[in-house]
């Protein structure tokens, strides 16, 4: 053999073994994914507006729906009346609380000026008293403001029973406003709790969008009637997307959550388009190999599950098969 004819068979040889060792297009594949939400139905009723259609951007609280509020309406209007009356009922019993206490200061006023009158008819009969001592005056005319004292005294002594007897009176009576007013209190507080939940069901009809994404699926129309639960669409955001790939436990010790990696969506054909992808999860209990999914080593009877996210720039589908290199 010439030492050409070796020098091809080696080369040969090295091409072989070059080909054997050649590095594989990817280490995992899987679908993508994205975090989907279903809207539901927060209130019952008729569906009276719902602007949603499939494949629609949605922005964040962006409201796109409204359910039927009247009978809710209704109901808070008639409580606001009942709220309203019960108000009106505590002013007329402050009111006439009012009226009996400026009769009670009424009673105290004249009691005073009874006091001062006596007080002034004592003062005057002193005086007679020294006349009538030296037959100045006659006697009659003592006689007289005797008896106007007298007077005096038991007009004192009935307006004192009169106030005592207002006391009592007022006592019990402002027991049993105050009683009235805590229960009115009571009544105003359960209305306004009312108010408030009715309030909530009110807001509960707003259809809003909880989060930034495109609409996949409109479940119902306008028009229908829902009921509290029911699904009305669902809703992704197709811009930070995952694949969902599997790794066997040789590979587990070659990966960390924050790694980053590339990512190819397989459009057929040999047409791919890569992503910079970063890890994001690594499940933490193995499975079995699902029979769509293949693996660094095909073999293997249980895998782990991992997550990738990337930036999608519209193109990558939910559903689409893709592959995943690891760096």
């Amino acid at each position: 053999m010439t030492m050409k004819k070796i020098l091809i068979m080696a080369s040969v040889a090295l091409m072989i073994t070059a080909c054997g060792k050649k590095e594989k297009a990817f280490d995992a594949t899987g679908t993508f994914e994205a975090t989907e939400v279903t809207v539901s139905a927060k209130a019952t009723g008729e569906l009276k507006s719902f602007d949603v259609t499939e494949g629609l951007t949605l922005e964040s609280g962006s409201l796109v729906g409204h359910i039927d509020t009247y009978q809710l309406v209704l109901k808070k209007q008639q409580l606001e009346t009942q709220r309203g009356q019960l108000a009106a009922s505590k002013r007329q019993m402050a009111s006439n609380r009012s009226a009996t206490n400026s009769q009670q200061l009424d009673l105290n006023k004249q009691l005073s000026s009874i006091q001062q009158q006596i007080a002034n008819a004592q003062r005057e009969r002193q005086r007679y008293a020294e006349l009538v001592k030296d037959g100045a005056v006659p006697r009659k005319q003592l006689d007289d403001i005797d008896n106007q004292i007298k007077v005096l005294n038991r007009q004192l002594e009935a307006t004192r029973d009169q106030i005592r007897s207002n006391n009592a009176a007022l006592a019990e009576q402002g027991k049993g406003i105050a009683a009235q007013m805590d229960g009115i209190d009571s009544q105003v507080a359960g209305i306004d709790a009312q108010q408030r939940q009715l309030d909530d069901q009110i807001a509960n009809a707003d259809i809003v969008a909880p989060i930034s994404g495109t609409v996949l699926e409109k479940y119902v129309e306008q028009g229908e009637y829902v009921t509290t639960g029911k699904p009305l669409f669902k809703m992704a955001n197709v811009d930070q997307m995952f694949i969902r790939a599997y790794v066997t436990s040789a590979q587990l010790q070659q990966i960390k959550v924050g790694q980053p990696c590339k990512v190819f969506a397989d459009y057929g054909n040999g047409q791919k388009k890569e992503y910079a992808g970063t890890i994001t999860w690594i499940s933490s209990r193995s499975e079995f190999t699902p029979k769509t999914i293949l693996t660094d080593d095909e073999r293997a009877d249980l895998v782990y599950a991992v997550k990738i996210a990337f930036q999608n720039d519209g193109f990558v589908k939910i559903g689409m098969y893709g592959e995943v290199k690891f760096q």
